[in-house]
């Protein structure tokens, strides 16, 4: 099996500005700060790179930009995805696929597809991807529910090679684990439950908290996926305090509040979210003081 994505991806974000424009030195800190910190690859422009309101331009900016400042040469996921299954596929023409290694595509939402309709488009994603594809299931933002039926059924075409799975239903995690092709990735889309995903047959985690805390995270998934369990459920209760206080206000306004204060980034974001306000900021710091992760950085 190919290990490419085993591990810690970090969904990395995209600094702003006060301007909004991007903040692309900030932007090499955070490549730098992850890499240094043991993640496995990048996730680029998926919901936490505040893909929504980042221009094709920018994206295209941004890839190139990650490109050519991989200092580990860290395997890159791209986001692409969309609603319209035909301006997906369009889209892609647009794209330089050189030194990508796979793309992250969400399951459409707002028109809240069936079965049929999810199988049909992600076919003709994955026909039309020169790379390979995972799959994104994230129903609290798309509307509709990816059941583990339909993900093993999209298993079977030979340019999907995996599932971003964010339902935080583990009983669905289980069957997808049962049911799925050997060689098909299984990773966890939700921080907290990354452990126990990998404890029945996960492979890793695309993780927001890594943007802050690559370290001490990565060294959690990897004690995991050579069955420390008990060591990594007890580490990974550091961060079950704070984790809810990454998007209590909306994703990534609570990691990019984190890591203003841990001086790596501004916390600016773009409309509609806005920064972090100064009671969740406070109720930040207090937490990071109180369970020793402001010490992960100093």
């Amino acid at each position: 099996m190919d290990t490419k994505f085993h591990g810690v991806g970090v969904a990395i974000v995209t600094p702003f500005n006060t301007d909004q424009s991007i903040d692309f030195d900030g932007f090499g800190r955070v490549i730098r700060h992850v890499s240094e910190g043991g993640v496995r690859y990048i996730v680029l422009q998926g919901t936490t790179g505040e893909s929504p309101t980042v221009t094709k331009q920018e994206k295209k900016q941004l890839l190139e930009y990650l490109k050519e400042n991989n200092p580990k040469n860290l395997p890159i996921v791209f986001g692409v995805g969309g609603n319209v299954t035909s301006d997906v596929v369009a889209g892609m023409n647009d794209i330089d696929f050189n030194g990508v290694d796979a793309i992250l595509s969400v399951c459409p939402y707002y028109n809240k597809p069936g079965k049929r309709g999810v199988i049909e488009h992600f076919t003709r994603v994955a026909d039309a991807s020169p790379v390979p594809v995972i799959l994104y299931n994230i129903p609290f933002r798309t509307g509709i529910n990816m059941s583990a039926e339909t993900i093993c059924e999209l298993a079977q075409h030979p340019n999907i090679i995996g599932v971003k799975e964010a339902s935080c239903v583990i009983e669905q995690c289980m069957e997808i684990a049962r049911d799925k092709p050997d060689d098909f990735l299984l990773i966890s889309g939700d921080d907290v439950q990354a452990v126990p995903i990998i404890s029945i047959g996960g492979v890793g985690v695309m993780s927001v908290i890594a943007n802050a805390f690559p370290t001490k995270f990565s060294g959690i998934i990897e004690a995991a996926l050579q069955g420390d369990f008990r060591f990594a459920q007890k580490e990974l209760g550091h961060f079950l305090r704070i984790d809810p206080l990454l998007y209590e206000e909306g994703n990534p306004v609570g990691v990019k509040n984190i890591m203003d204060i841990l001086g790596l980034i501004s916390n600016e974001v773009r409309l509609p979210l806005m920064k972090a306000s100064d009671d969740l900021s406070e109720r930040q710091k207090a937490v990071l003081q109180r369970d020793g992760l402001l010490e992960l950085v100093a």
